[in-house]
C-alpha cells in the first residue's frame, strides 16, 4: 500500500525536477526536497532550485557532494577545459554525462529520507529523453531501488513520475499541474548556466526548446 504522507523529491531547479515536485505535492501531504553540489559549473541551478522550493513551501536541503565532480574526469559539466559536446558520439556516452551522478544522488537521498521517515522518493529522470545516460532509464531506478531497500532494510519506493514522458509530454504535464510559467522561466536546464530558455544551443537547451515548440503547437491544433 502506498504511503501517501512523506515524499522526498531530488530536485536540482531545472525543468524536470521542478516538475517532479509539483506532482509530488499533488500526491503526497507533506513534501520535502534535496539538492546537491557536486562541483557542476552551473551552480546556479542550485540557487533557483532554493528560490522554487521556498515558492513550493517546501523545505530543502542541500549537500556538499563535490567528490562526484572531483572523480568524474572527463565530465564537461564539471571541467571547464573539455569542450561540451553538442550531440551524442556514436560510439560512446556523452561528455556531459557525470558517471554515478544518480547514483550517488539517489543513495544520499535514501539516507536522508530515512532520518525523516519518509519511504518515497521522486526524481525526474526519464528513459524516453535520457541523452543517453544510462543511469535515467528504468532498469537502473528498479535496480537500485531494491538495492537500496535490502542496504538499510526498508521499503523505499523511487518515483519516477516523467520515466515514459517525452519533453513535450514533460511540458504538458507542468501545465496541468499549474506551473508552466514557473518551469519555462525560473528553472535552469542549461548547461551554460542561463536560465529560462537558455543558451538555445547547449544539448539540454536543444532537447527542452524542442519539446516545448512541440507541446505549443500541440496546443494549437
Amino acid at each position: 500500500m502506498l504511503d501517501k504522507d512523506k515524499a522526498l523529491v531530488v530536485l536540482s531547479g531545472g525543468q524536470d525536477s521542478t516538475t517532479c515536485l509539483f506532482w509530488a505535492k499533488r500526491q503526497f501531504k507533506e513534501v520535502y526536497a534535496i539538492s546537491f553540489l557536486y562541483g557542476q559549473k552551473h551552480q546556479l541551478e542550485v540557487e533557483l532550485a532554493r528560490k522554487i522550493a521556498a515558492k513550493a513551501n517546501v523545505p530543502i536541503t542541500v549537500r556538499e557532494v563535490n567528490f562526484i565532480g572531483e572523480i568524474s574526469t572527463g565530465c564537461s559539466l564539471t571541467d571547464s577545459s573539455i569542450e561540451m559536446d553538442q550531440e551524442k558520439p556514436a560510439d560512446s556516452l556523452p561528455n556531459t554525462f557525470v558517471p554515478g551522478r544518480n547514483l550517488f544522488f539517489l543513495s544520499i537521498a535514501a539516507v536522508h529520507a530515512r532520518e525523516l521517515g519518509i519511504k518515497n522518493l521522486v526524481t525526474g529522470v526519464s528513459q524516453t529523453d535520457y541523452s543517453g545516460y544510462p543511469d535515467c532509464r528504468d532498469a537502473f531506478i528498479r535496480s537500485l531501488n531494491v538495492t537500496l531497500n535490502l542496504a538499510m532494510d526498508e521499503q523505499f519506493i523511487i518515483h519516477t513520475p516523467l520515466m515514459w514522458l517525452n519533453k513535450a509530454e514533460t511540458w504538458r504535464l507542468s501545465d496541468e499541474l499549474g506551473v508552466f510559467d514557473l518551469v519555462r522561466h525560473e528553472t535552469l536546464t542549461c548547461y551554460n548556466s542561463i536560465p529560462g530558455d537558455g543558451c538555445g544551443h547547449c544539448p539540454a537547451c536543444t532537447l527542452r526548446r524542442q519539446g516545448l515548440e512541440e507541446y505549443l503547437k500541440s496546443k494549437q491544433q
